[in-house]
């Protein structure tokens, strides 16, 4: 018995020089593109924020990476505007909630199907999704499926007379196959998903945090706390920042904010205007069924704001687009369409705005940051109200109030959300100086949460181009973890 463990002592340091080695052949995504002389990228956004995120990062990559690079996949104009040419409009996948997911469920399948298969012909280097989990999670896990049929399809059948001695030592069952996965895992496709998963939204919402890590090989995530929570559930992550501050930045560096006064007289309006910007949303369904419901409580602010006007702001939709255009007929007071495109244009709408009414998503975050007051107010079918009823675990439904945890930003949901309530938050926001100024006071406190902590950031970024790629931005943090990550 004494022989057994001076043996295992002896080989012991072997066992660690031989895993260091192991450890040291691994290559980085853009050493193993350099044999192809390409960076492949697939990518895959599915609605107007995951556009925007993606076309910066797409930026980014082609800032930062020694190589050209070739994009395929999924997305809306800003990614097409950066070089990708989309599988099928982005559109066809921007569908939220559970009961208005059902009549969709044969075309997503469909979408599905083809996206994989394209996937797997443009053989990537990296693929990268975009928040829009329910799509994005299927097609990564399908697509890490693939990889393993393949290679067993394509390699011998080996055995092994003995078994390793996994009983002797700490955690030996949980290697029993990592050799075998390390192997074939290294020729296939990083995984890279961008917005991480509400987690700390909903009951039990860590418990699956776990299951990622098979499919998922990195998370960035965009707010506080996240990167934590995810690493102790063994998902490797990396808190990149929130997206918006990149928008915030231009805004600044662009040009000095003008004069409320100047701003007006851009957009042809009286200086006595009660302006208020209206944010619908950026899927159809929920266009469709939030615009009715924001003209009726404009139509009641006629009276109280005699000389109001809105300024409606198009997503970056065809659908939406469309729809907004053939109901401006019907709106009841003076309004101004403000189309997407130009980041300048919509944050100089936001600077003639006195207050803004949105639908819950990504633009409560944008109108807090730019400290325009704002309500936030949300509608969905009754079967998706009764669940997040039953799941949510936090009192609140916009960004802004759930990391100040504070009710900063007032929020009329489900039911709170008709005209006549709308109309009276409306109203007290315009006229309340008191309840204006907590919104403009938190905006700071804000956009300090969604900054990532400056030490270690800056040893985070590669510097593989001469161009100003040291600078911090979420995307060229996630772009230079993306070209330095190699398979752990």
């Amino acid at each position: 018995m004494m022989l057994r463990v001076s043996k295992i002592k002896l080989g012991f340091p072997l066992l660690t020089q031989r895993l260091a080695s192991f450890e040291a052949r691994k290559k980085s995504v853009i050493e193993k593109a350099a044999v192809d002389g390409e960076l492949r990228v697939f990518i895959v956004a599915g609605e107007v924020s995951g556009d925007n995120i993606g076309s910066r990062l797409m930026c980014s990559l082609k800032k930062l990476s020694p190589l050209p690079l070739r994009f395929h996949g999924v997305g809306g104009s800003m990614m097409c505007k950066q070089g990708l040419t989309s599988l099928f409009p982005m559109e066809d996948l921007a569908v939220m909630g559970l009961w208005e997911l059902l009549p969709h469920l044969y075309k997503f399948r469909v979408k599905l199907k083809e996206t994989i298969d394209a996937a797997a012909m443009f053989k990537p280097h990296v693929v990268v999704t975009v928040d829009s989990k329910g799509f994005s999670f299927r097609l990564l896990k399908q697509l890490r499926a693939r990889y393993n049929q393949q290679h067993l399809e394509n390699s011998a059948v080996h055995f092994h007379y003995v078994a390793p001695s996994f009983w002797a030592w700490k955690g030996g069952e949980s290697r029993l196959g990592a050799r075998y996965n390390q192997q074939h895992l290294e020729n296939s496709a990083v995984h890279f998903h961008y917005v991480a998963p509400s987690f700390w939204a909903w009951k039990g919402g860590e418990s699956r945090l776990g299951g990622l890590s098979e499919f998922v090989d990195h998370l960035f995530c965009i707010l506080p706390n996240e990167e934590s929570v995810c690493r102790e559930h063994g998902v490797e992550a990396t808190f990149v920042g929130h997206p918006l501050l990149e928008d915030i930045n231009l805004v600044r560096t662009c040009k000095p904010q003008e004069s409320k006064l100047e701003g007006l007289s851009k957009y042809s309006l009286p200086s006595d205007s009660t302006v208020i910007s209206v944010l619908p949303g950026s899927r159809l369904q929920e266009v469709e069924r939030m615009l009715p419901i924001f003209s009726k409580a404009m139509k009641l602010l006629k009276d109280p704001f005699p000389n109001l006007v809105t300024l409606i702001h198009v997503a970056s939709n065809s659908q939406v687009d469309h729809y907004i255009g053939k109901s401006l007929p019907q709106w009841p007071v003076p309004a101004i369409l403000v189309p997407s495109g130009s980041t300048q244009l919509k944050y100089d709408a936001f600077g003639v705005s006195q207050a803004a009414l949105c639908t819950s998503g990504t633009v409560a975050v944008e109108l807090q940051l730019a400290c325009l007051p704002s309500l936030v107010a949300y509608r969905a079918h009754f079967l998706t109200e009764l669940f997040i009823r039953y799941k949510a675990k936090i009192p609140y439904i916009s960004l802004p109030n759930i990391l100040l945890d504070s009710p900063i930003i007032p929020e009329a949901l489900f039911r709170a959300c008709n005209p006549s309530n709308l109309a009276l938050i409306l109203e007290r926001l315009l006229l309340d100086e008191e309840m204006r100024g907590k919104q403009v006071v938190a905006a700071e406190k804000l956009a300090r949460l969604l900054h990532p902590s400056e030490s270690g950031m800056s040893s985070k970024l590669v510097h593989y181009s001469d161009l100003d790629s040291h600078r911090y931005t979420p995307s060229n943090l996630a772009a230079s973890t993306i070209l330095s990550y190699a398979k752990r």
